[in-house]
């Protein structure tokens, strides 16, 4: 049995808890490691070797931390396949998906290593008579990220290599269902030549996120994860006087228009459907069937689900892996049952899926639900497995308003041939992400990711410019050198003339 720990000030730290939770196989259902769960104590000690680096580390010019990225970035792709086989082993999706992940992690450090270009402020000369004004961007301190279990490497590295290039200490505290990855990358980021201390992970449960939302020595929060936990983070992070920000849950529809390459859409929403086992807060797990595309939508989807070909993620045949732990694929089943029982139509049933030697595993196989309605459960909640609810619409105004009435914001997508559909769909909707004959639209990293309503707690979004001025606070001089006598003291609000 191997046992995890947490990793602190550029070792192994084992702490004083001795509490810990299993880590599976979601393939075979085996028990394969304990991690170990920090105690409140354990982060305090965190949290003061955070602020020591912290110093340091802001004062470090941002062309010296650049290079440090450069070969973070260097060693990611050398131990590219380690670890994208810790996704598989411990979260359970399919290699190529887990590399894919991965990759777009790696985007994110190869935008944060343009920091020095990043960083730079505005300079303006003469507001005034011989005064200049400038504004520059200066790190926080001390800054948390708590992380999901279904991307272990990329949703981390959405948050601490920015955080980290703008100057700032950062502590992360992945699930404890999957660790191994992230703790990986600290060690590669030791190896790149990070002072210790200036990057900690620490795993841990609701003990560890309330510290980390209480302490004073945290100055910011990032979070991803469900709507009701996000809610969380963000009102206690606020009422302790931090920066947050909090990416909730999804109910992400795609809308195919009667005019659509049926074949691309249906295409498009596999993949988005059911890649991951639909463990992805950009799942597209609602399609909208506007106009008379409803039946021909339904048969293709169905051909297509009724092949999938599910099993152990380092199988180079499987297009989908198991769930991450047993509870949750209970879950799941459970929204099967009460789609069903809400009178859904069940056009394909995957909760009894059996594999010849991993019947102990986390397997559930595609579901596909038609004449879905805004009213059942199926449709509201998010279920985050691999379920396909198709919703009817006569047209597409009523598409627009069923998605803008939902309580989620966070992606969408229309596949359509008609520009004046896409322009007026991407305009109109009340989505902080759209993609137009594009299922997942998730935004390369020089942009930035978020949703919008009950999808996203905080005014920022993830990466891109965004991340930058969430990790850094703006400082504005005003500066005059004067050359001849002094002036007498002016009692008004100085105006410049």
């Amino acid at each position: 049995m191997n046992n995890i720990y947490h990793f602190v000030d550029g070792k192994e730290f084992k702490g004083t808890s001795q509490r810990t939770s299993d880590v599976y196989n979601p393939a075979t259902g085996e028990v394969t490691a304990k991690v170990y769960l920090a105690s409140k104590k354990d982060l305090d000690e965190v949290i003061q070797n955070s602020l020591k680096a912290s110093v340091g580390w802001a004062n470090t010019p941002a062309l010296q931390r650049a290079r440090i990225l450069f070969k973070f970035k260097e060693l990611i792709e050398k131990n590219a396949d380690e670890l994208t086989k810790l996704i598989v082993s411990e979260h359970g999706k399919v290699y190529n998906d887990a590399q894919g992940s991965l990759t777009r992690g790696l985007e994110v450090v190869e935008f944060a290593c343009g920091i020095p270009h990043l960083l730079k402020g505005e300079f303006t000369e003469n507001v005034g008579k011989e005064v200049d004004s400038w504004s520059m961007r200066q790190p926080l301190g001390v800054c948390a990220g708590i992380t999901p279990f279904n991307f272990p490497a990329m949703v981390p590295m959405w948050m601490f290599p920015i955080s980290i290039a703008c100057g700032n200490s950062f502590i992360l505290k992945p699930s404890e269902k999957d660790p191994s990855c992230p703790l990986l990358l600290a060690k590669l980021f030791k190896e790149a030549g990070l002072p210790d201390g200036v990057f900690n992970v620490v795993n841990g449960d609701k003990e560890v996120v309330d510290g980390l939302l209480e302490s004073k020595g945290v100055s910011a929060i990032s979070f991803v994860g469900s709507t009701p936990i996000a809610k969380y983070i963000y009102e206690n992070a606020a009422k302790n006087e931090k920066r947050v920000q909090a990416l909730g849950g999804a109910k992400n529809h795609c809308v195919v228009m009667p005019d659509s390459d049926l074949d691309q859409a249906v295409n498009g929403l596999m993949g988005a459907a059911y890649g991951s086992a639909g463990e992805r807060c950009m799942a597209q797990s609602v399609a909208v069937a506007v106009g008379n595309v409803g039946d021909q939508l339904v048969s293709k989807l169905k051909t297509q689900v009724e092949k999938l070909k599910v099993g152990p993620g380092m199988d180079n045949n499987s297009e989908m892996g198991p769930l991450v732990t047993k509870q949750h694929l209970e879950k799941v089943r459970g929204y099967v049952d009460i789609g069903e029982k809400e009178g859904a139509k069940l056009v394909v049933d995957g909760r009894n899926i059996k594999l010849q030697g991993y019947e102990n595993g986390f397997y559930i196989g595609g579901c596909l639900f038609d004449h879905v309605t805004e009213d059942m459960t199926i449709y509201k909640e998010e279920i985050f497995g691999p379920v396909l609810s198709v919703v009817r619409v006569k047209d597409f105004d009523s598409a627009v308003k069923l998605i803008n009435n939902h309580e989620y914001g966070n992606g969408v997508s229309i596949f359509t041939r008609d520009g004046d559909s896409a322009r007026t769909f991407a305009s109109k909707i009340q989505v902080g992400m759209v993609g137009v004959n594009i299922p997942i639209p998730v935004p390369m990293a020089f942009h930035s990711f978020g949703g919008w309503k009950r999808s996203l707690f905080g005014d920022q979004h993830m990466h891109g410019m965004e991340g930058v001025r969430f990790y850094t606070k703006l400082k504005t001089i005003t500066s005059r050198w004067p050359s001849g006598l002094r002036t007498d003291p002016e009692f008004i609000m100085p105006t410049m003339k």
